[in-house]
């Protein structure tokens, strides 16, 4: 199977990008997705899509990041495989090129969140991918 993971750039390629996307961030229109995207790239996000067979299929969104308490890090914004493309792989081998993209920049380690209710999400994070579950996270609206 021909598989390309690459990262997003153009307006054309973020439009195309939001089908895949709005499987995660459901409460986001077409029209917020894009407005979001000119914020978001330019404060370091950056969107890579795994295609297969031309198709896009997977999208992971990051950033690079230096804290007191993480170092020089990766942290993911956003991981989905299209519904239609799961339990092919898909997300381990972007997630994956992810882990070699953040060594190649200097990370010494990925970070990311998962909602509370996402099990399953959370069983291929620790289970499939090696990750532990190191601390809670916590928002107040302001």
């Amino acid at each position: 199977m021909d598989i390309n993971i690459r990262e997003l750039h153009t307006l054309e390629e973020w439009t195309q990008s939001f089908e895949v996307m709005k499987a995660l961030r459901t409460n986001l229109s077409l029209e917020s997705y894009l407005s979001l995207r000119q914020v978001m790239t330019q404060e370091g996000y950056q969107l890579f899509g795994l295609y297969a067979e031309g198709e896009l299929v997977s999208l992971a969104g990051i950033r690079l990041c230096t804290n007191l308490y993480n170092g020089r890090h990766v942290f993911i914004y956003d991981l989905v495989t299209s519904p239609h493309h799961r339990s092919h792989g898909y997300g381990e081998r972007l997630l994956t090129s992810i882990h070699e993209y953040g060594r190649e920049q200097g990370a010494v380690l990925v970070a990311l969140e998962s909602g509370v209710a996402r099990k399953d999400a959370h069983r291929f994070y620790e289970e499939r991918m090696g990750y532990t579950r190191r601390s809670y996270s916590f928002r107040k609206e302001i």
